[in-house]
């Protein structure tokens, strides 16, 4: 699928390569700005499908960023929202996914890197999906086994949870872990029995619910 896209990015030289990747990907950029004002006036005027923005942008680098998204995601609940940050900040993915996990995700920087997974994260998210980063799904696994929250679980039962946490379908899942969907199925069953959680149609809100678990 392709987007219409608007991003905020206070590096010059970052933001242009960003818009050069998705142009290059076949998606439109309708404008790109470098701080919070500049990226809400931005999406009133385009209406973009998605946005892709810097958490931390002038005037204090802080989470200018992430405050604008937030406001987006209340004003605009059609415009997915790709959040970008150089570190791993597991409070800020807790703001962006509270109440709402559709069209939402948070990645490192350096996933754009990796031109495929970059572009397949965002149009999860301009989609209406969520794509989490998995170094910060990693961490709060990390903190939830030290927590014994997932004791219960087998190892490959935490290998699906991973990918669930990231944003995956359970197709998705099966092509990554080289299994049959109804496998996959099974995993997810027991993954939502073992840790007290109803199975949910809905990829996203099954992952917010994860997610609530281990942040817990």
């Amino acid at each position: 699928m392709t987007a219409r896209v608007v991003i905020a990015e206070d590096a010059v030289l970052f933001r242009a390569g960003l818009a050069r990747l998705l142009e290059d990907r076949g998606h439109t950029v309708c404008a790109a700005v470098g701080d919070g004002g500049a990226l809400l006036a931005a999406v009133a005027e385009h209406q973009p499908g998605v946005v892709v923005a810097d958490i931390r942008m002038p005037p204090t680098h802080t989470d200018e960023g992430l405050r604008a998204a937030l406001e987006i995601h209340r004003q605009y609940p059609g415009t997915g929202v790709l959040v970008l940050s150089q570190y791993i900040e597991t409070k800020y993915t807790a703001r962006l996914l509270e109440g709402n996990a559709e069209g939402a995700g948070y990645l490192l920087k350096e996933r754009v890197a990796d031109v495929a997974e970059f572009a397949d994260a965002l149009e999860r998210v301009a989609a209406g999906g969520t794509a989490l980063d998995p170094e910060v799904v990693g961490q709060l696994l990390r903190a939830s086994r030290r927590a014994g929250g997932l004791a219960a679980l087998t190892a490959r039962e935490r290998h699906v949870l991973t990918l669930m946490a990231e944003g995956r379908s359970n197709a998705a899942i099966a092509s990554a872990l080289v299994v049959t969907g109804g496998t996959v199925e099974k995993h997810v069953a027991g993954i939502f029995d073992k840790l007290g959680l109803p199975p949910h149609e809905a990829d996203n809100r099954r992952v917010l619910a994860v997610l609530r678990y281990l942040g817990s």
